[in-house]
């Protein structure tokens, strides 16, 4: 991730962020700190919130739980066995370290502490699991998406970061992912629409009405999430440069954009512009962005953030109806869909002054397209029998018709998102 990982993914490079004096620089390592606080804020709070709001009252704490507990398994996997798969050598796979052995307060990852980027990178492995639990809410158990985020981030998770951002550039193909565009957003919303597509819709999903809980926590989650973004995205370039300012002001201005794409056609649609549609647009354009923050410039993000709002409010509108699976909170169309165009987006619109002299657009989109293919076809196979598997030794994946009924937040925890 970052400038040189740009330069070296234009030639189809591994992934090298190693510092050429070997020096830690504060600067670089008190920025990482802020960056990795503002990553983790993202997880339990700004998701829990977006999602929890998205959801149906009798659900509320389930959803925020699984937001929670998506953090919780997701960090204690990254440090002993993810960290080592996606970044330890090797082409297909990361060979080591586990359990961060040998990784000491000395080791430096170019210019910061190696246990630093470590922690920063757990918070993208946490939040892509977490991502993937909004497609099936409402209906999984609580036991089986425990053991998947177990499963799923050392068989799914790592295996593409390595690939995109470890050095395995055996299935890389020069790809550019800045921050997680293939890696996060493709990868966690194909998952969730593969679960959503085996757990099958929920018992009254297209017969009653399933309005959000709360448009206002949806509004403060997004507003939640927008603020880590900025870790998000100029946190990727490891450093505090300018590189990390570029990403840290596009950031800002997809997501501007991509709530008017998303208000704009919602509007066209139902005569209606509402907050959540607003929030979602905001969510939308940050998705799009982020595997091209650290090479866009402002108008190429607008246009990135604008398309990703506008594309994000046909897949939950339209196309879902059209696909039929019930993806509860449209983690595929605003993420998975969104991932896409942000993926292809990121060859179309790279700035002047961040493009190598020998860059070919249309070799560069080639490689983002087959990145995107692989990633998807990997994500969805690999997900399917980590989902099979978890279900199987939860003795099943889905909870019962009167658990789903009375609602999982009073059977499975014992308690209510508001006690009136």
């Amino acid at each position: 991730m970052g400038r040189k990982s740009f330069m070296l993914g234009v030639v189809g490079l591994p992934l090298l962020l190693f510092g050429a004096d070997g020096k830690l620089d504060t600067g670089d390592t008190a920025w990482m700190l802020i960056a990795t606080a503002l990553v983790m804020l993202m997880t339990p709070a700004g998701l829990a919130l977006y999602y929890g709001g998205l959801t149906r009252r009798k659900n509320v704490l389930n959803t925020i739980g699984m937001s929670l507990i998506a953090f919780a398994v997701g960090t204690l996997v990254w440090v002993t066995l993810g960290y080592g798969l996606a970044f330890g050598k090797g082409d297909l796979i990361g060979s080591g370290p586990f359990f961060l052995s040998g990784i000491t307060d000395k080791t430096l990852h170019g210019s910061i502490p190696e246990l630093l980027f470590v922690a920063f990178q757990g918070t993208f492995a946490a939040i892509a699991v977490a991502i993937a639990s909004g497609s099936m809410i409402e209906r999984v158990k609580f036991s089986t998406f425990t053991l998947f985020a177990v499963l799923w981030v050392v068989a799914v998770y790592a295996p593409i970061a390595h690939w995109a951002w470890g050095g395995g550039e055996t299935f890389n193909f020069g790809e550019l992912d800045f921050a997680g565009g293939t890696v996060v957003h493709i990868n966690a919303g194909v998952a969730g629409f593969v679960v959503a597509l085996m757990l099958g819709p929920r018992k009254d999903y297209g017969r009653s009405g399933m309005k959000p809980f709360s448009p206002v926590l949806v509004v403060l989650g997004s507003a939640l999430l927008w603020f880590g973004w900025f870790g998000f995205n100029a946190g990727s370039e490891v450093a505090a440069d300018g590189v990390a300012g570029n990403a840290f002001l596009v950031t800002n201005v997809a997501g501007s954009a991509g709530v008017l794409g998303w208000l704009l056609v919602e509007y066209l649609f139902y005569k209606k512009a509402t907050l959540v549609g607003g929030a979602s647009g905001a969510v939308a354009g940050l998705v799009a962005i982020t595997p091209a923050s650290g090479t866009a410039g402002v108008m190429g993000a607008i246009v990135i953030g604008f398309i990703g709002g506008v594309l994000g409010v046909i897949g939950v509108a339209k196309l879902k109806k059209l696909f039929k699976v019930d993806d509860s909170l449209d983690a595929f169309w605003v993420h998975g869909l969104v991932g896409i165009w942000g993926s292809i987006a990121t060859a179309l619109f790279v700035a002047s002054y961040l493009r190598p002299e020998n860059y070919s657009m249309g070799a560069q989109l080639l490689s983002q397209i087959k990145a995107v293919v692989v990633t998807m076809v990997y994500s969805g196979m690999m997900t399917a029998f980590v989902f099979f598997l978890a279900s199987l030794l939860t003795k099943g994946g889905r909870v019962d018709s009167e658990t789903e009924l009375r609602g999982l937040d009073e059977v499975v925890h014992g308690e209510e998102a508001l006690n009136l």
